[in-house]
This record gives structure tokens, C-alpha cells and sequence, in this order.
């Protein structure tokens, strides 16, 4: 069975100010996705699709993509403010991307079979994506089941200054309910704490990092709710269409049942920039216990 990994891409470029002053983080010039392809692969994604905007195509493609290509099938889709359903055009103050939820969206016909959703920019660890590769072989017949990797909040914290968090709630059964955004979220003297009301926080919530598990039936579903908002909330330039709001709408009309697949692995990415010594020291210490090669790009 095909799987596919989506990479969302497409902010890649305004976060690092560039893709030339994208800061390598492995011991011979390796970036966080040449990670998180590595571990795809192992776990028998046989499949690449990097969501991006066309004015970094060239940087990506010859920075990151050219890695890819030599190792899987890899393909390419533009997320653009003007794609967008007919009778819509893009409001003359808007400048933020739609969010993504439209970015999974332009991905439609690249996908034909079960699919993961990762960010380019964050690392999951290796057991993350055997968990979600043997959930989407093992339900591929249940178009109305997805699936969310789940991350112990406290193992997702930056030392160096406060996050935003999908903090997830579930059912007795291991499925998800919902995911609430809470905001502000900092750890001092071993406490964790945030500014979203009535929420107490104790650092072993499970939480959302955007690594989803969605078969083809999603595309559907985000047709329907992108037109829904922007008939509602596209006239707003700040406001984005987020995969979470989808599929808690999805969730609470029974439309779908999203699984929670825990793992123990530690996230880690590039909030801060005194974040990028931590993630240096973790690939490092992964690399001296076995887990990856000292030189990936080697294996390209």
C-alpha cells in the first residue's frame, strides 16, 4: 500500500528569512525534514509531497527538494492566496496565507491514498511515524477514520519562552474530542502554566503538533469548510483556516472519529533562536547512540 507524506512547506521561507539562512542542525549539514524524511521512509512512506509558494520554488527545490528526489518519488504544490473555489477572489488587505487547512486542500491531486501531514520544520522522532504508518495500513478500509500523533506537552516546551499548544481532550476509547488552542504557554520551577482561561495545566496533557493521519475523504470535508469559511470569515485578513477547527467540526457531527496515537518521543524545533542549540545537542546525542547516521546525506 502507497503512503504518502505531506509536507507543509509553504511558511518555510518567511519564518527563516529566507531559504539560505535556513541554520543546518546535523553533523554534516543536515536540516530537521531531511529527518523526518529519513524516518518516513523507514516506516514505508513511499511518497513525497512538499506543499509550497511558488516564490521559494527555486531555493526549496535546489536546497531541500533536490535530497528528496534522489531518494523517493516527490512532488510539488503551490499554496497561493488567489486558489480558491470559483466565485471567491482574494480580499485587496489580505496577505496572510488561508491556513492549513487550504494548504492540505491544494494538495488533492497529488494524493490519491492514506497520507500523513507533517510540518517542514519540526521534529517527531522516528517511533511517530511507525505508529501513524501501521494506523493507516491497519484502517485503510475506513475512509471515516483518521488519526493524530499525540506529544506529551512538557516534552514539547521551549526553555527560552512561551508557545501555543493544541492541548487535546479524549474519550474513554483513545479518540479525540477536541483540541483547544491555549496560548502563552511557559514552564518556570517546574510549574507549566498558560493564560488561556480556566485552564490548568500540569505539563502531561497530550498535545497536538500537527502530525495528522487523513485518508482521501478529508479533501471533501475542507472543500465544504473552506467554502463555509470563506463565506464567514474570508473577508477577515488575519483570520486562517486551521486544520484543528476542521476536524473538531468534523469530530462533533460524527463525521469522522480522529484516534490519539501517543508516543513517548520528544519533539523539537526552532521557536526561539537560542532553541537552535537544543536541537543541535538532540541530534547529536541521537546520532551517538545509533539512531541516525553521522553523515544522512550520505545515503542520497
Amino acid at each position: 500500500m502507497s503512503l504518502t507524506l505531506v509536507v507543509l512547506a509553504a511558511g518555510i521561507g518567511s519564518r527563516y528569512g529566507g531559504l539560505k539562512q535556513m541554520d543546518p542542525v546535523g553533523p554534516s549539514g543536515e536540516f530537521i525534514i531531511d529527518y523526518s524524511i529519513h524516518d518516513a521512509l523507514l516506516a514505508g512512506f513511499d511518497k513525497i509531497v512538499f506543499i509550497i509558494r511558488r516564490d521559494i520554488e527555486r531555493d526549496f527545490k535546489t536546497t531541500i527538494g533536490v535530497r528528496s528526489e534522489k531518494r523517493v518519488r516527490t512532488d510539488y504544490v503551490f499554496q497561493e492566496l488567489d486558489i480558491l473555489p470559483d466565485g471567491y477572489s482574494v480580499p485587496s488587505d489580505r496577505k496572510k496565507p488561508w491556513g492549513t487547512g487550504h494548504a492540505v486542500l491544494v494538495c488533492e491531486d497529488m494524493v490519491q491514498g492514506p497520507f500523513c501531514v507533517i510540518n517542514a520544520d519540526d521534529f517527531y522522532g522516528r517511533k511517530s511515524y511507525q505508529v501513524l504508518a501501521r494506523f493507516l495500513r491497519d484502517t485503510s478500509n475506513n475512509d471515516r477514520k483518521y488519526a493524530m500523533v499525540g506529544f506529551i506537552l512538557r516534552n514539547t516546551l521551549s526553555d527560552h519562552g512561551s508557545v501555543a499548544r493544541g492541548v487535546c481532550y479524549e474519550d474513554g476509547n483513545g479518540n479525540l474530542q477536541s483540541v483547544l488552542e491555549c496560548t502563552k504557554i511557559v514552564k518556570t520551577a517546574g510549574r507549566v502554566s498558560c493564560d488561556t482561561v480556566g485552564v490548568e495545566l500540569s505539563g502531561n496533557e497530550i498535545v497536538s503538533m500537527n502530525m495528522w493521519g487523513f485518508k482521501p475523504s478529508i479533501f471533501s470535508h475542507l472543500r465544504q469548510e473552506f467554502g463555509d469559511f470563506l463565506k464567514t470569515a474570508g473577508g477577515n485578513p488575519k483570520v486562517e483556516f486551521f486544520i484543528p477547527d476542521v476536524v473538531n467540526r468534523l469530530m462533533k457531527r460524527n463525521s469522522v472519529t480522529v484516534q490519539v496515537l501517543e508516543t513517548k518521543s520528544t519533539w523539537f524545533g526552532i521557536t526561539y533562536p537560542e532553541d537552535k542549540k537544543i536541537v543541535v545537542d538532540n541530534i547529536k546525542k541521537l546520532v551517538k547512540s545509533g539512531i541516525y547516521p553521522a553523515n544522512l546525506l550520505s545515503l542520497h
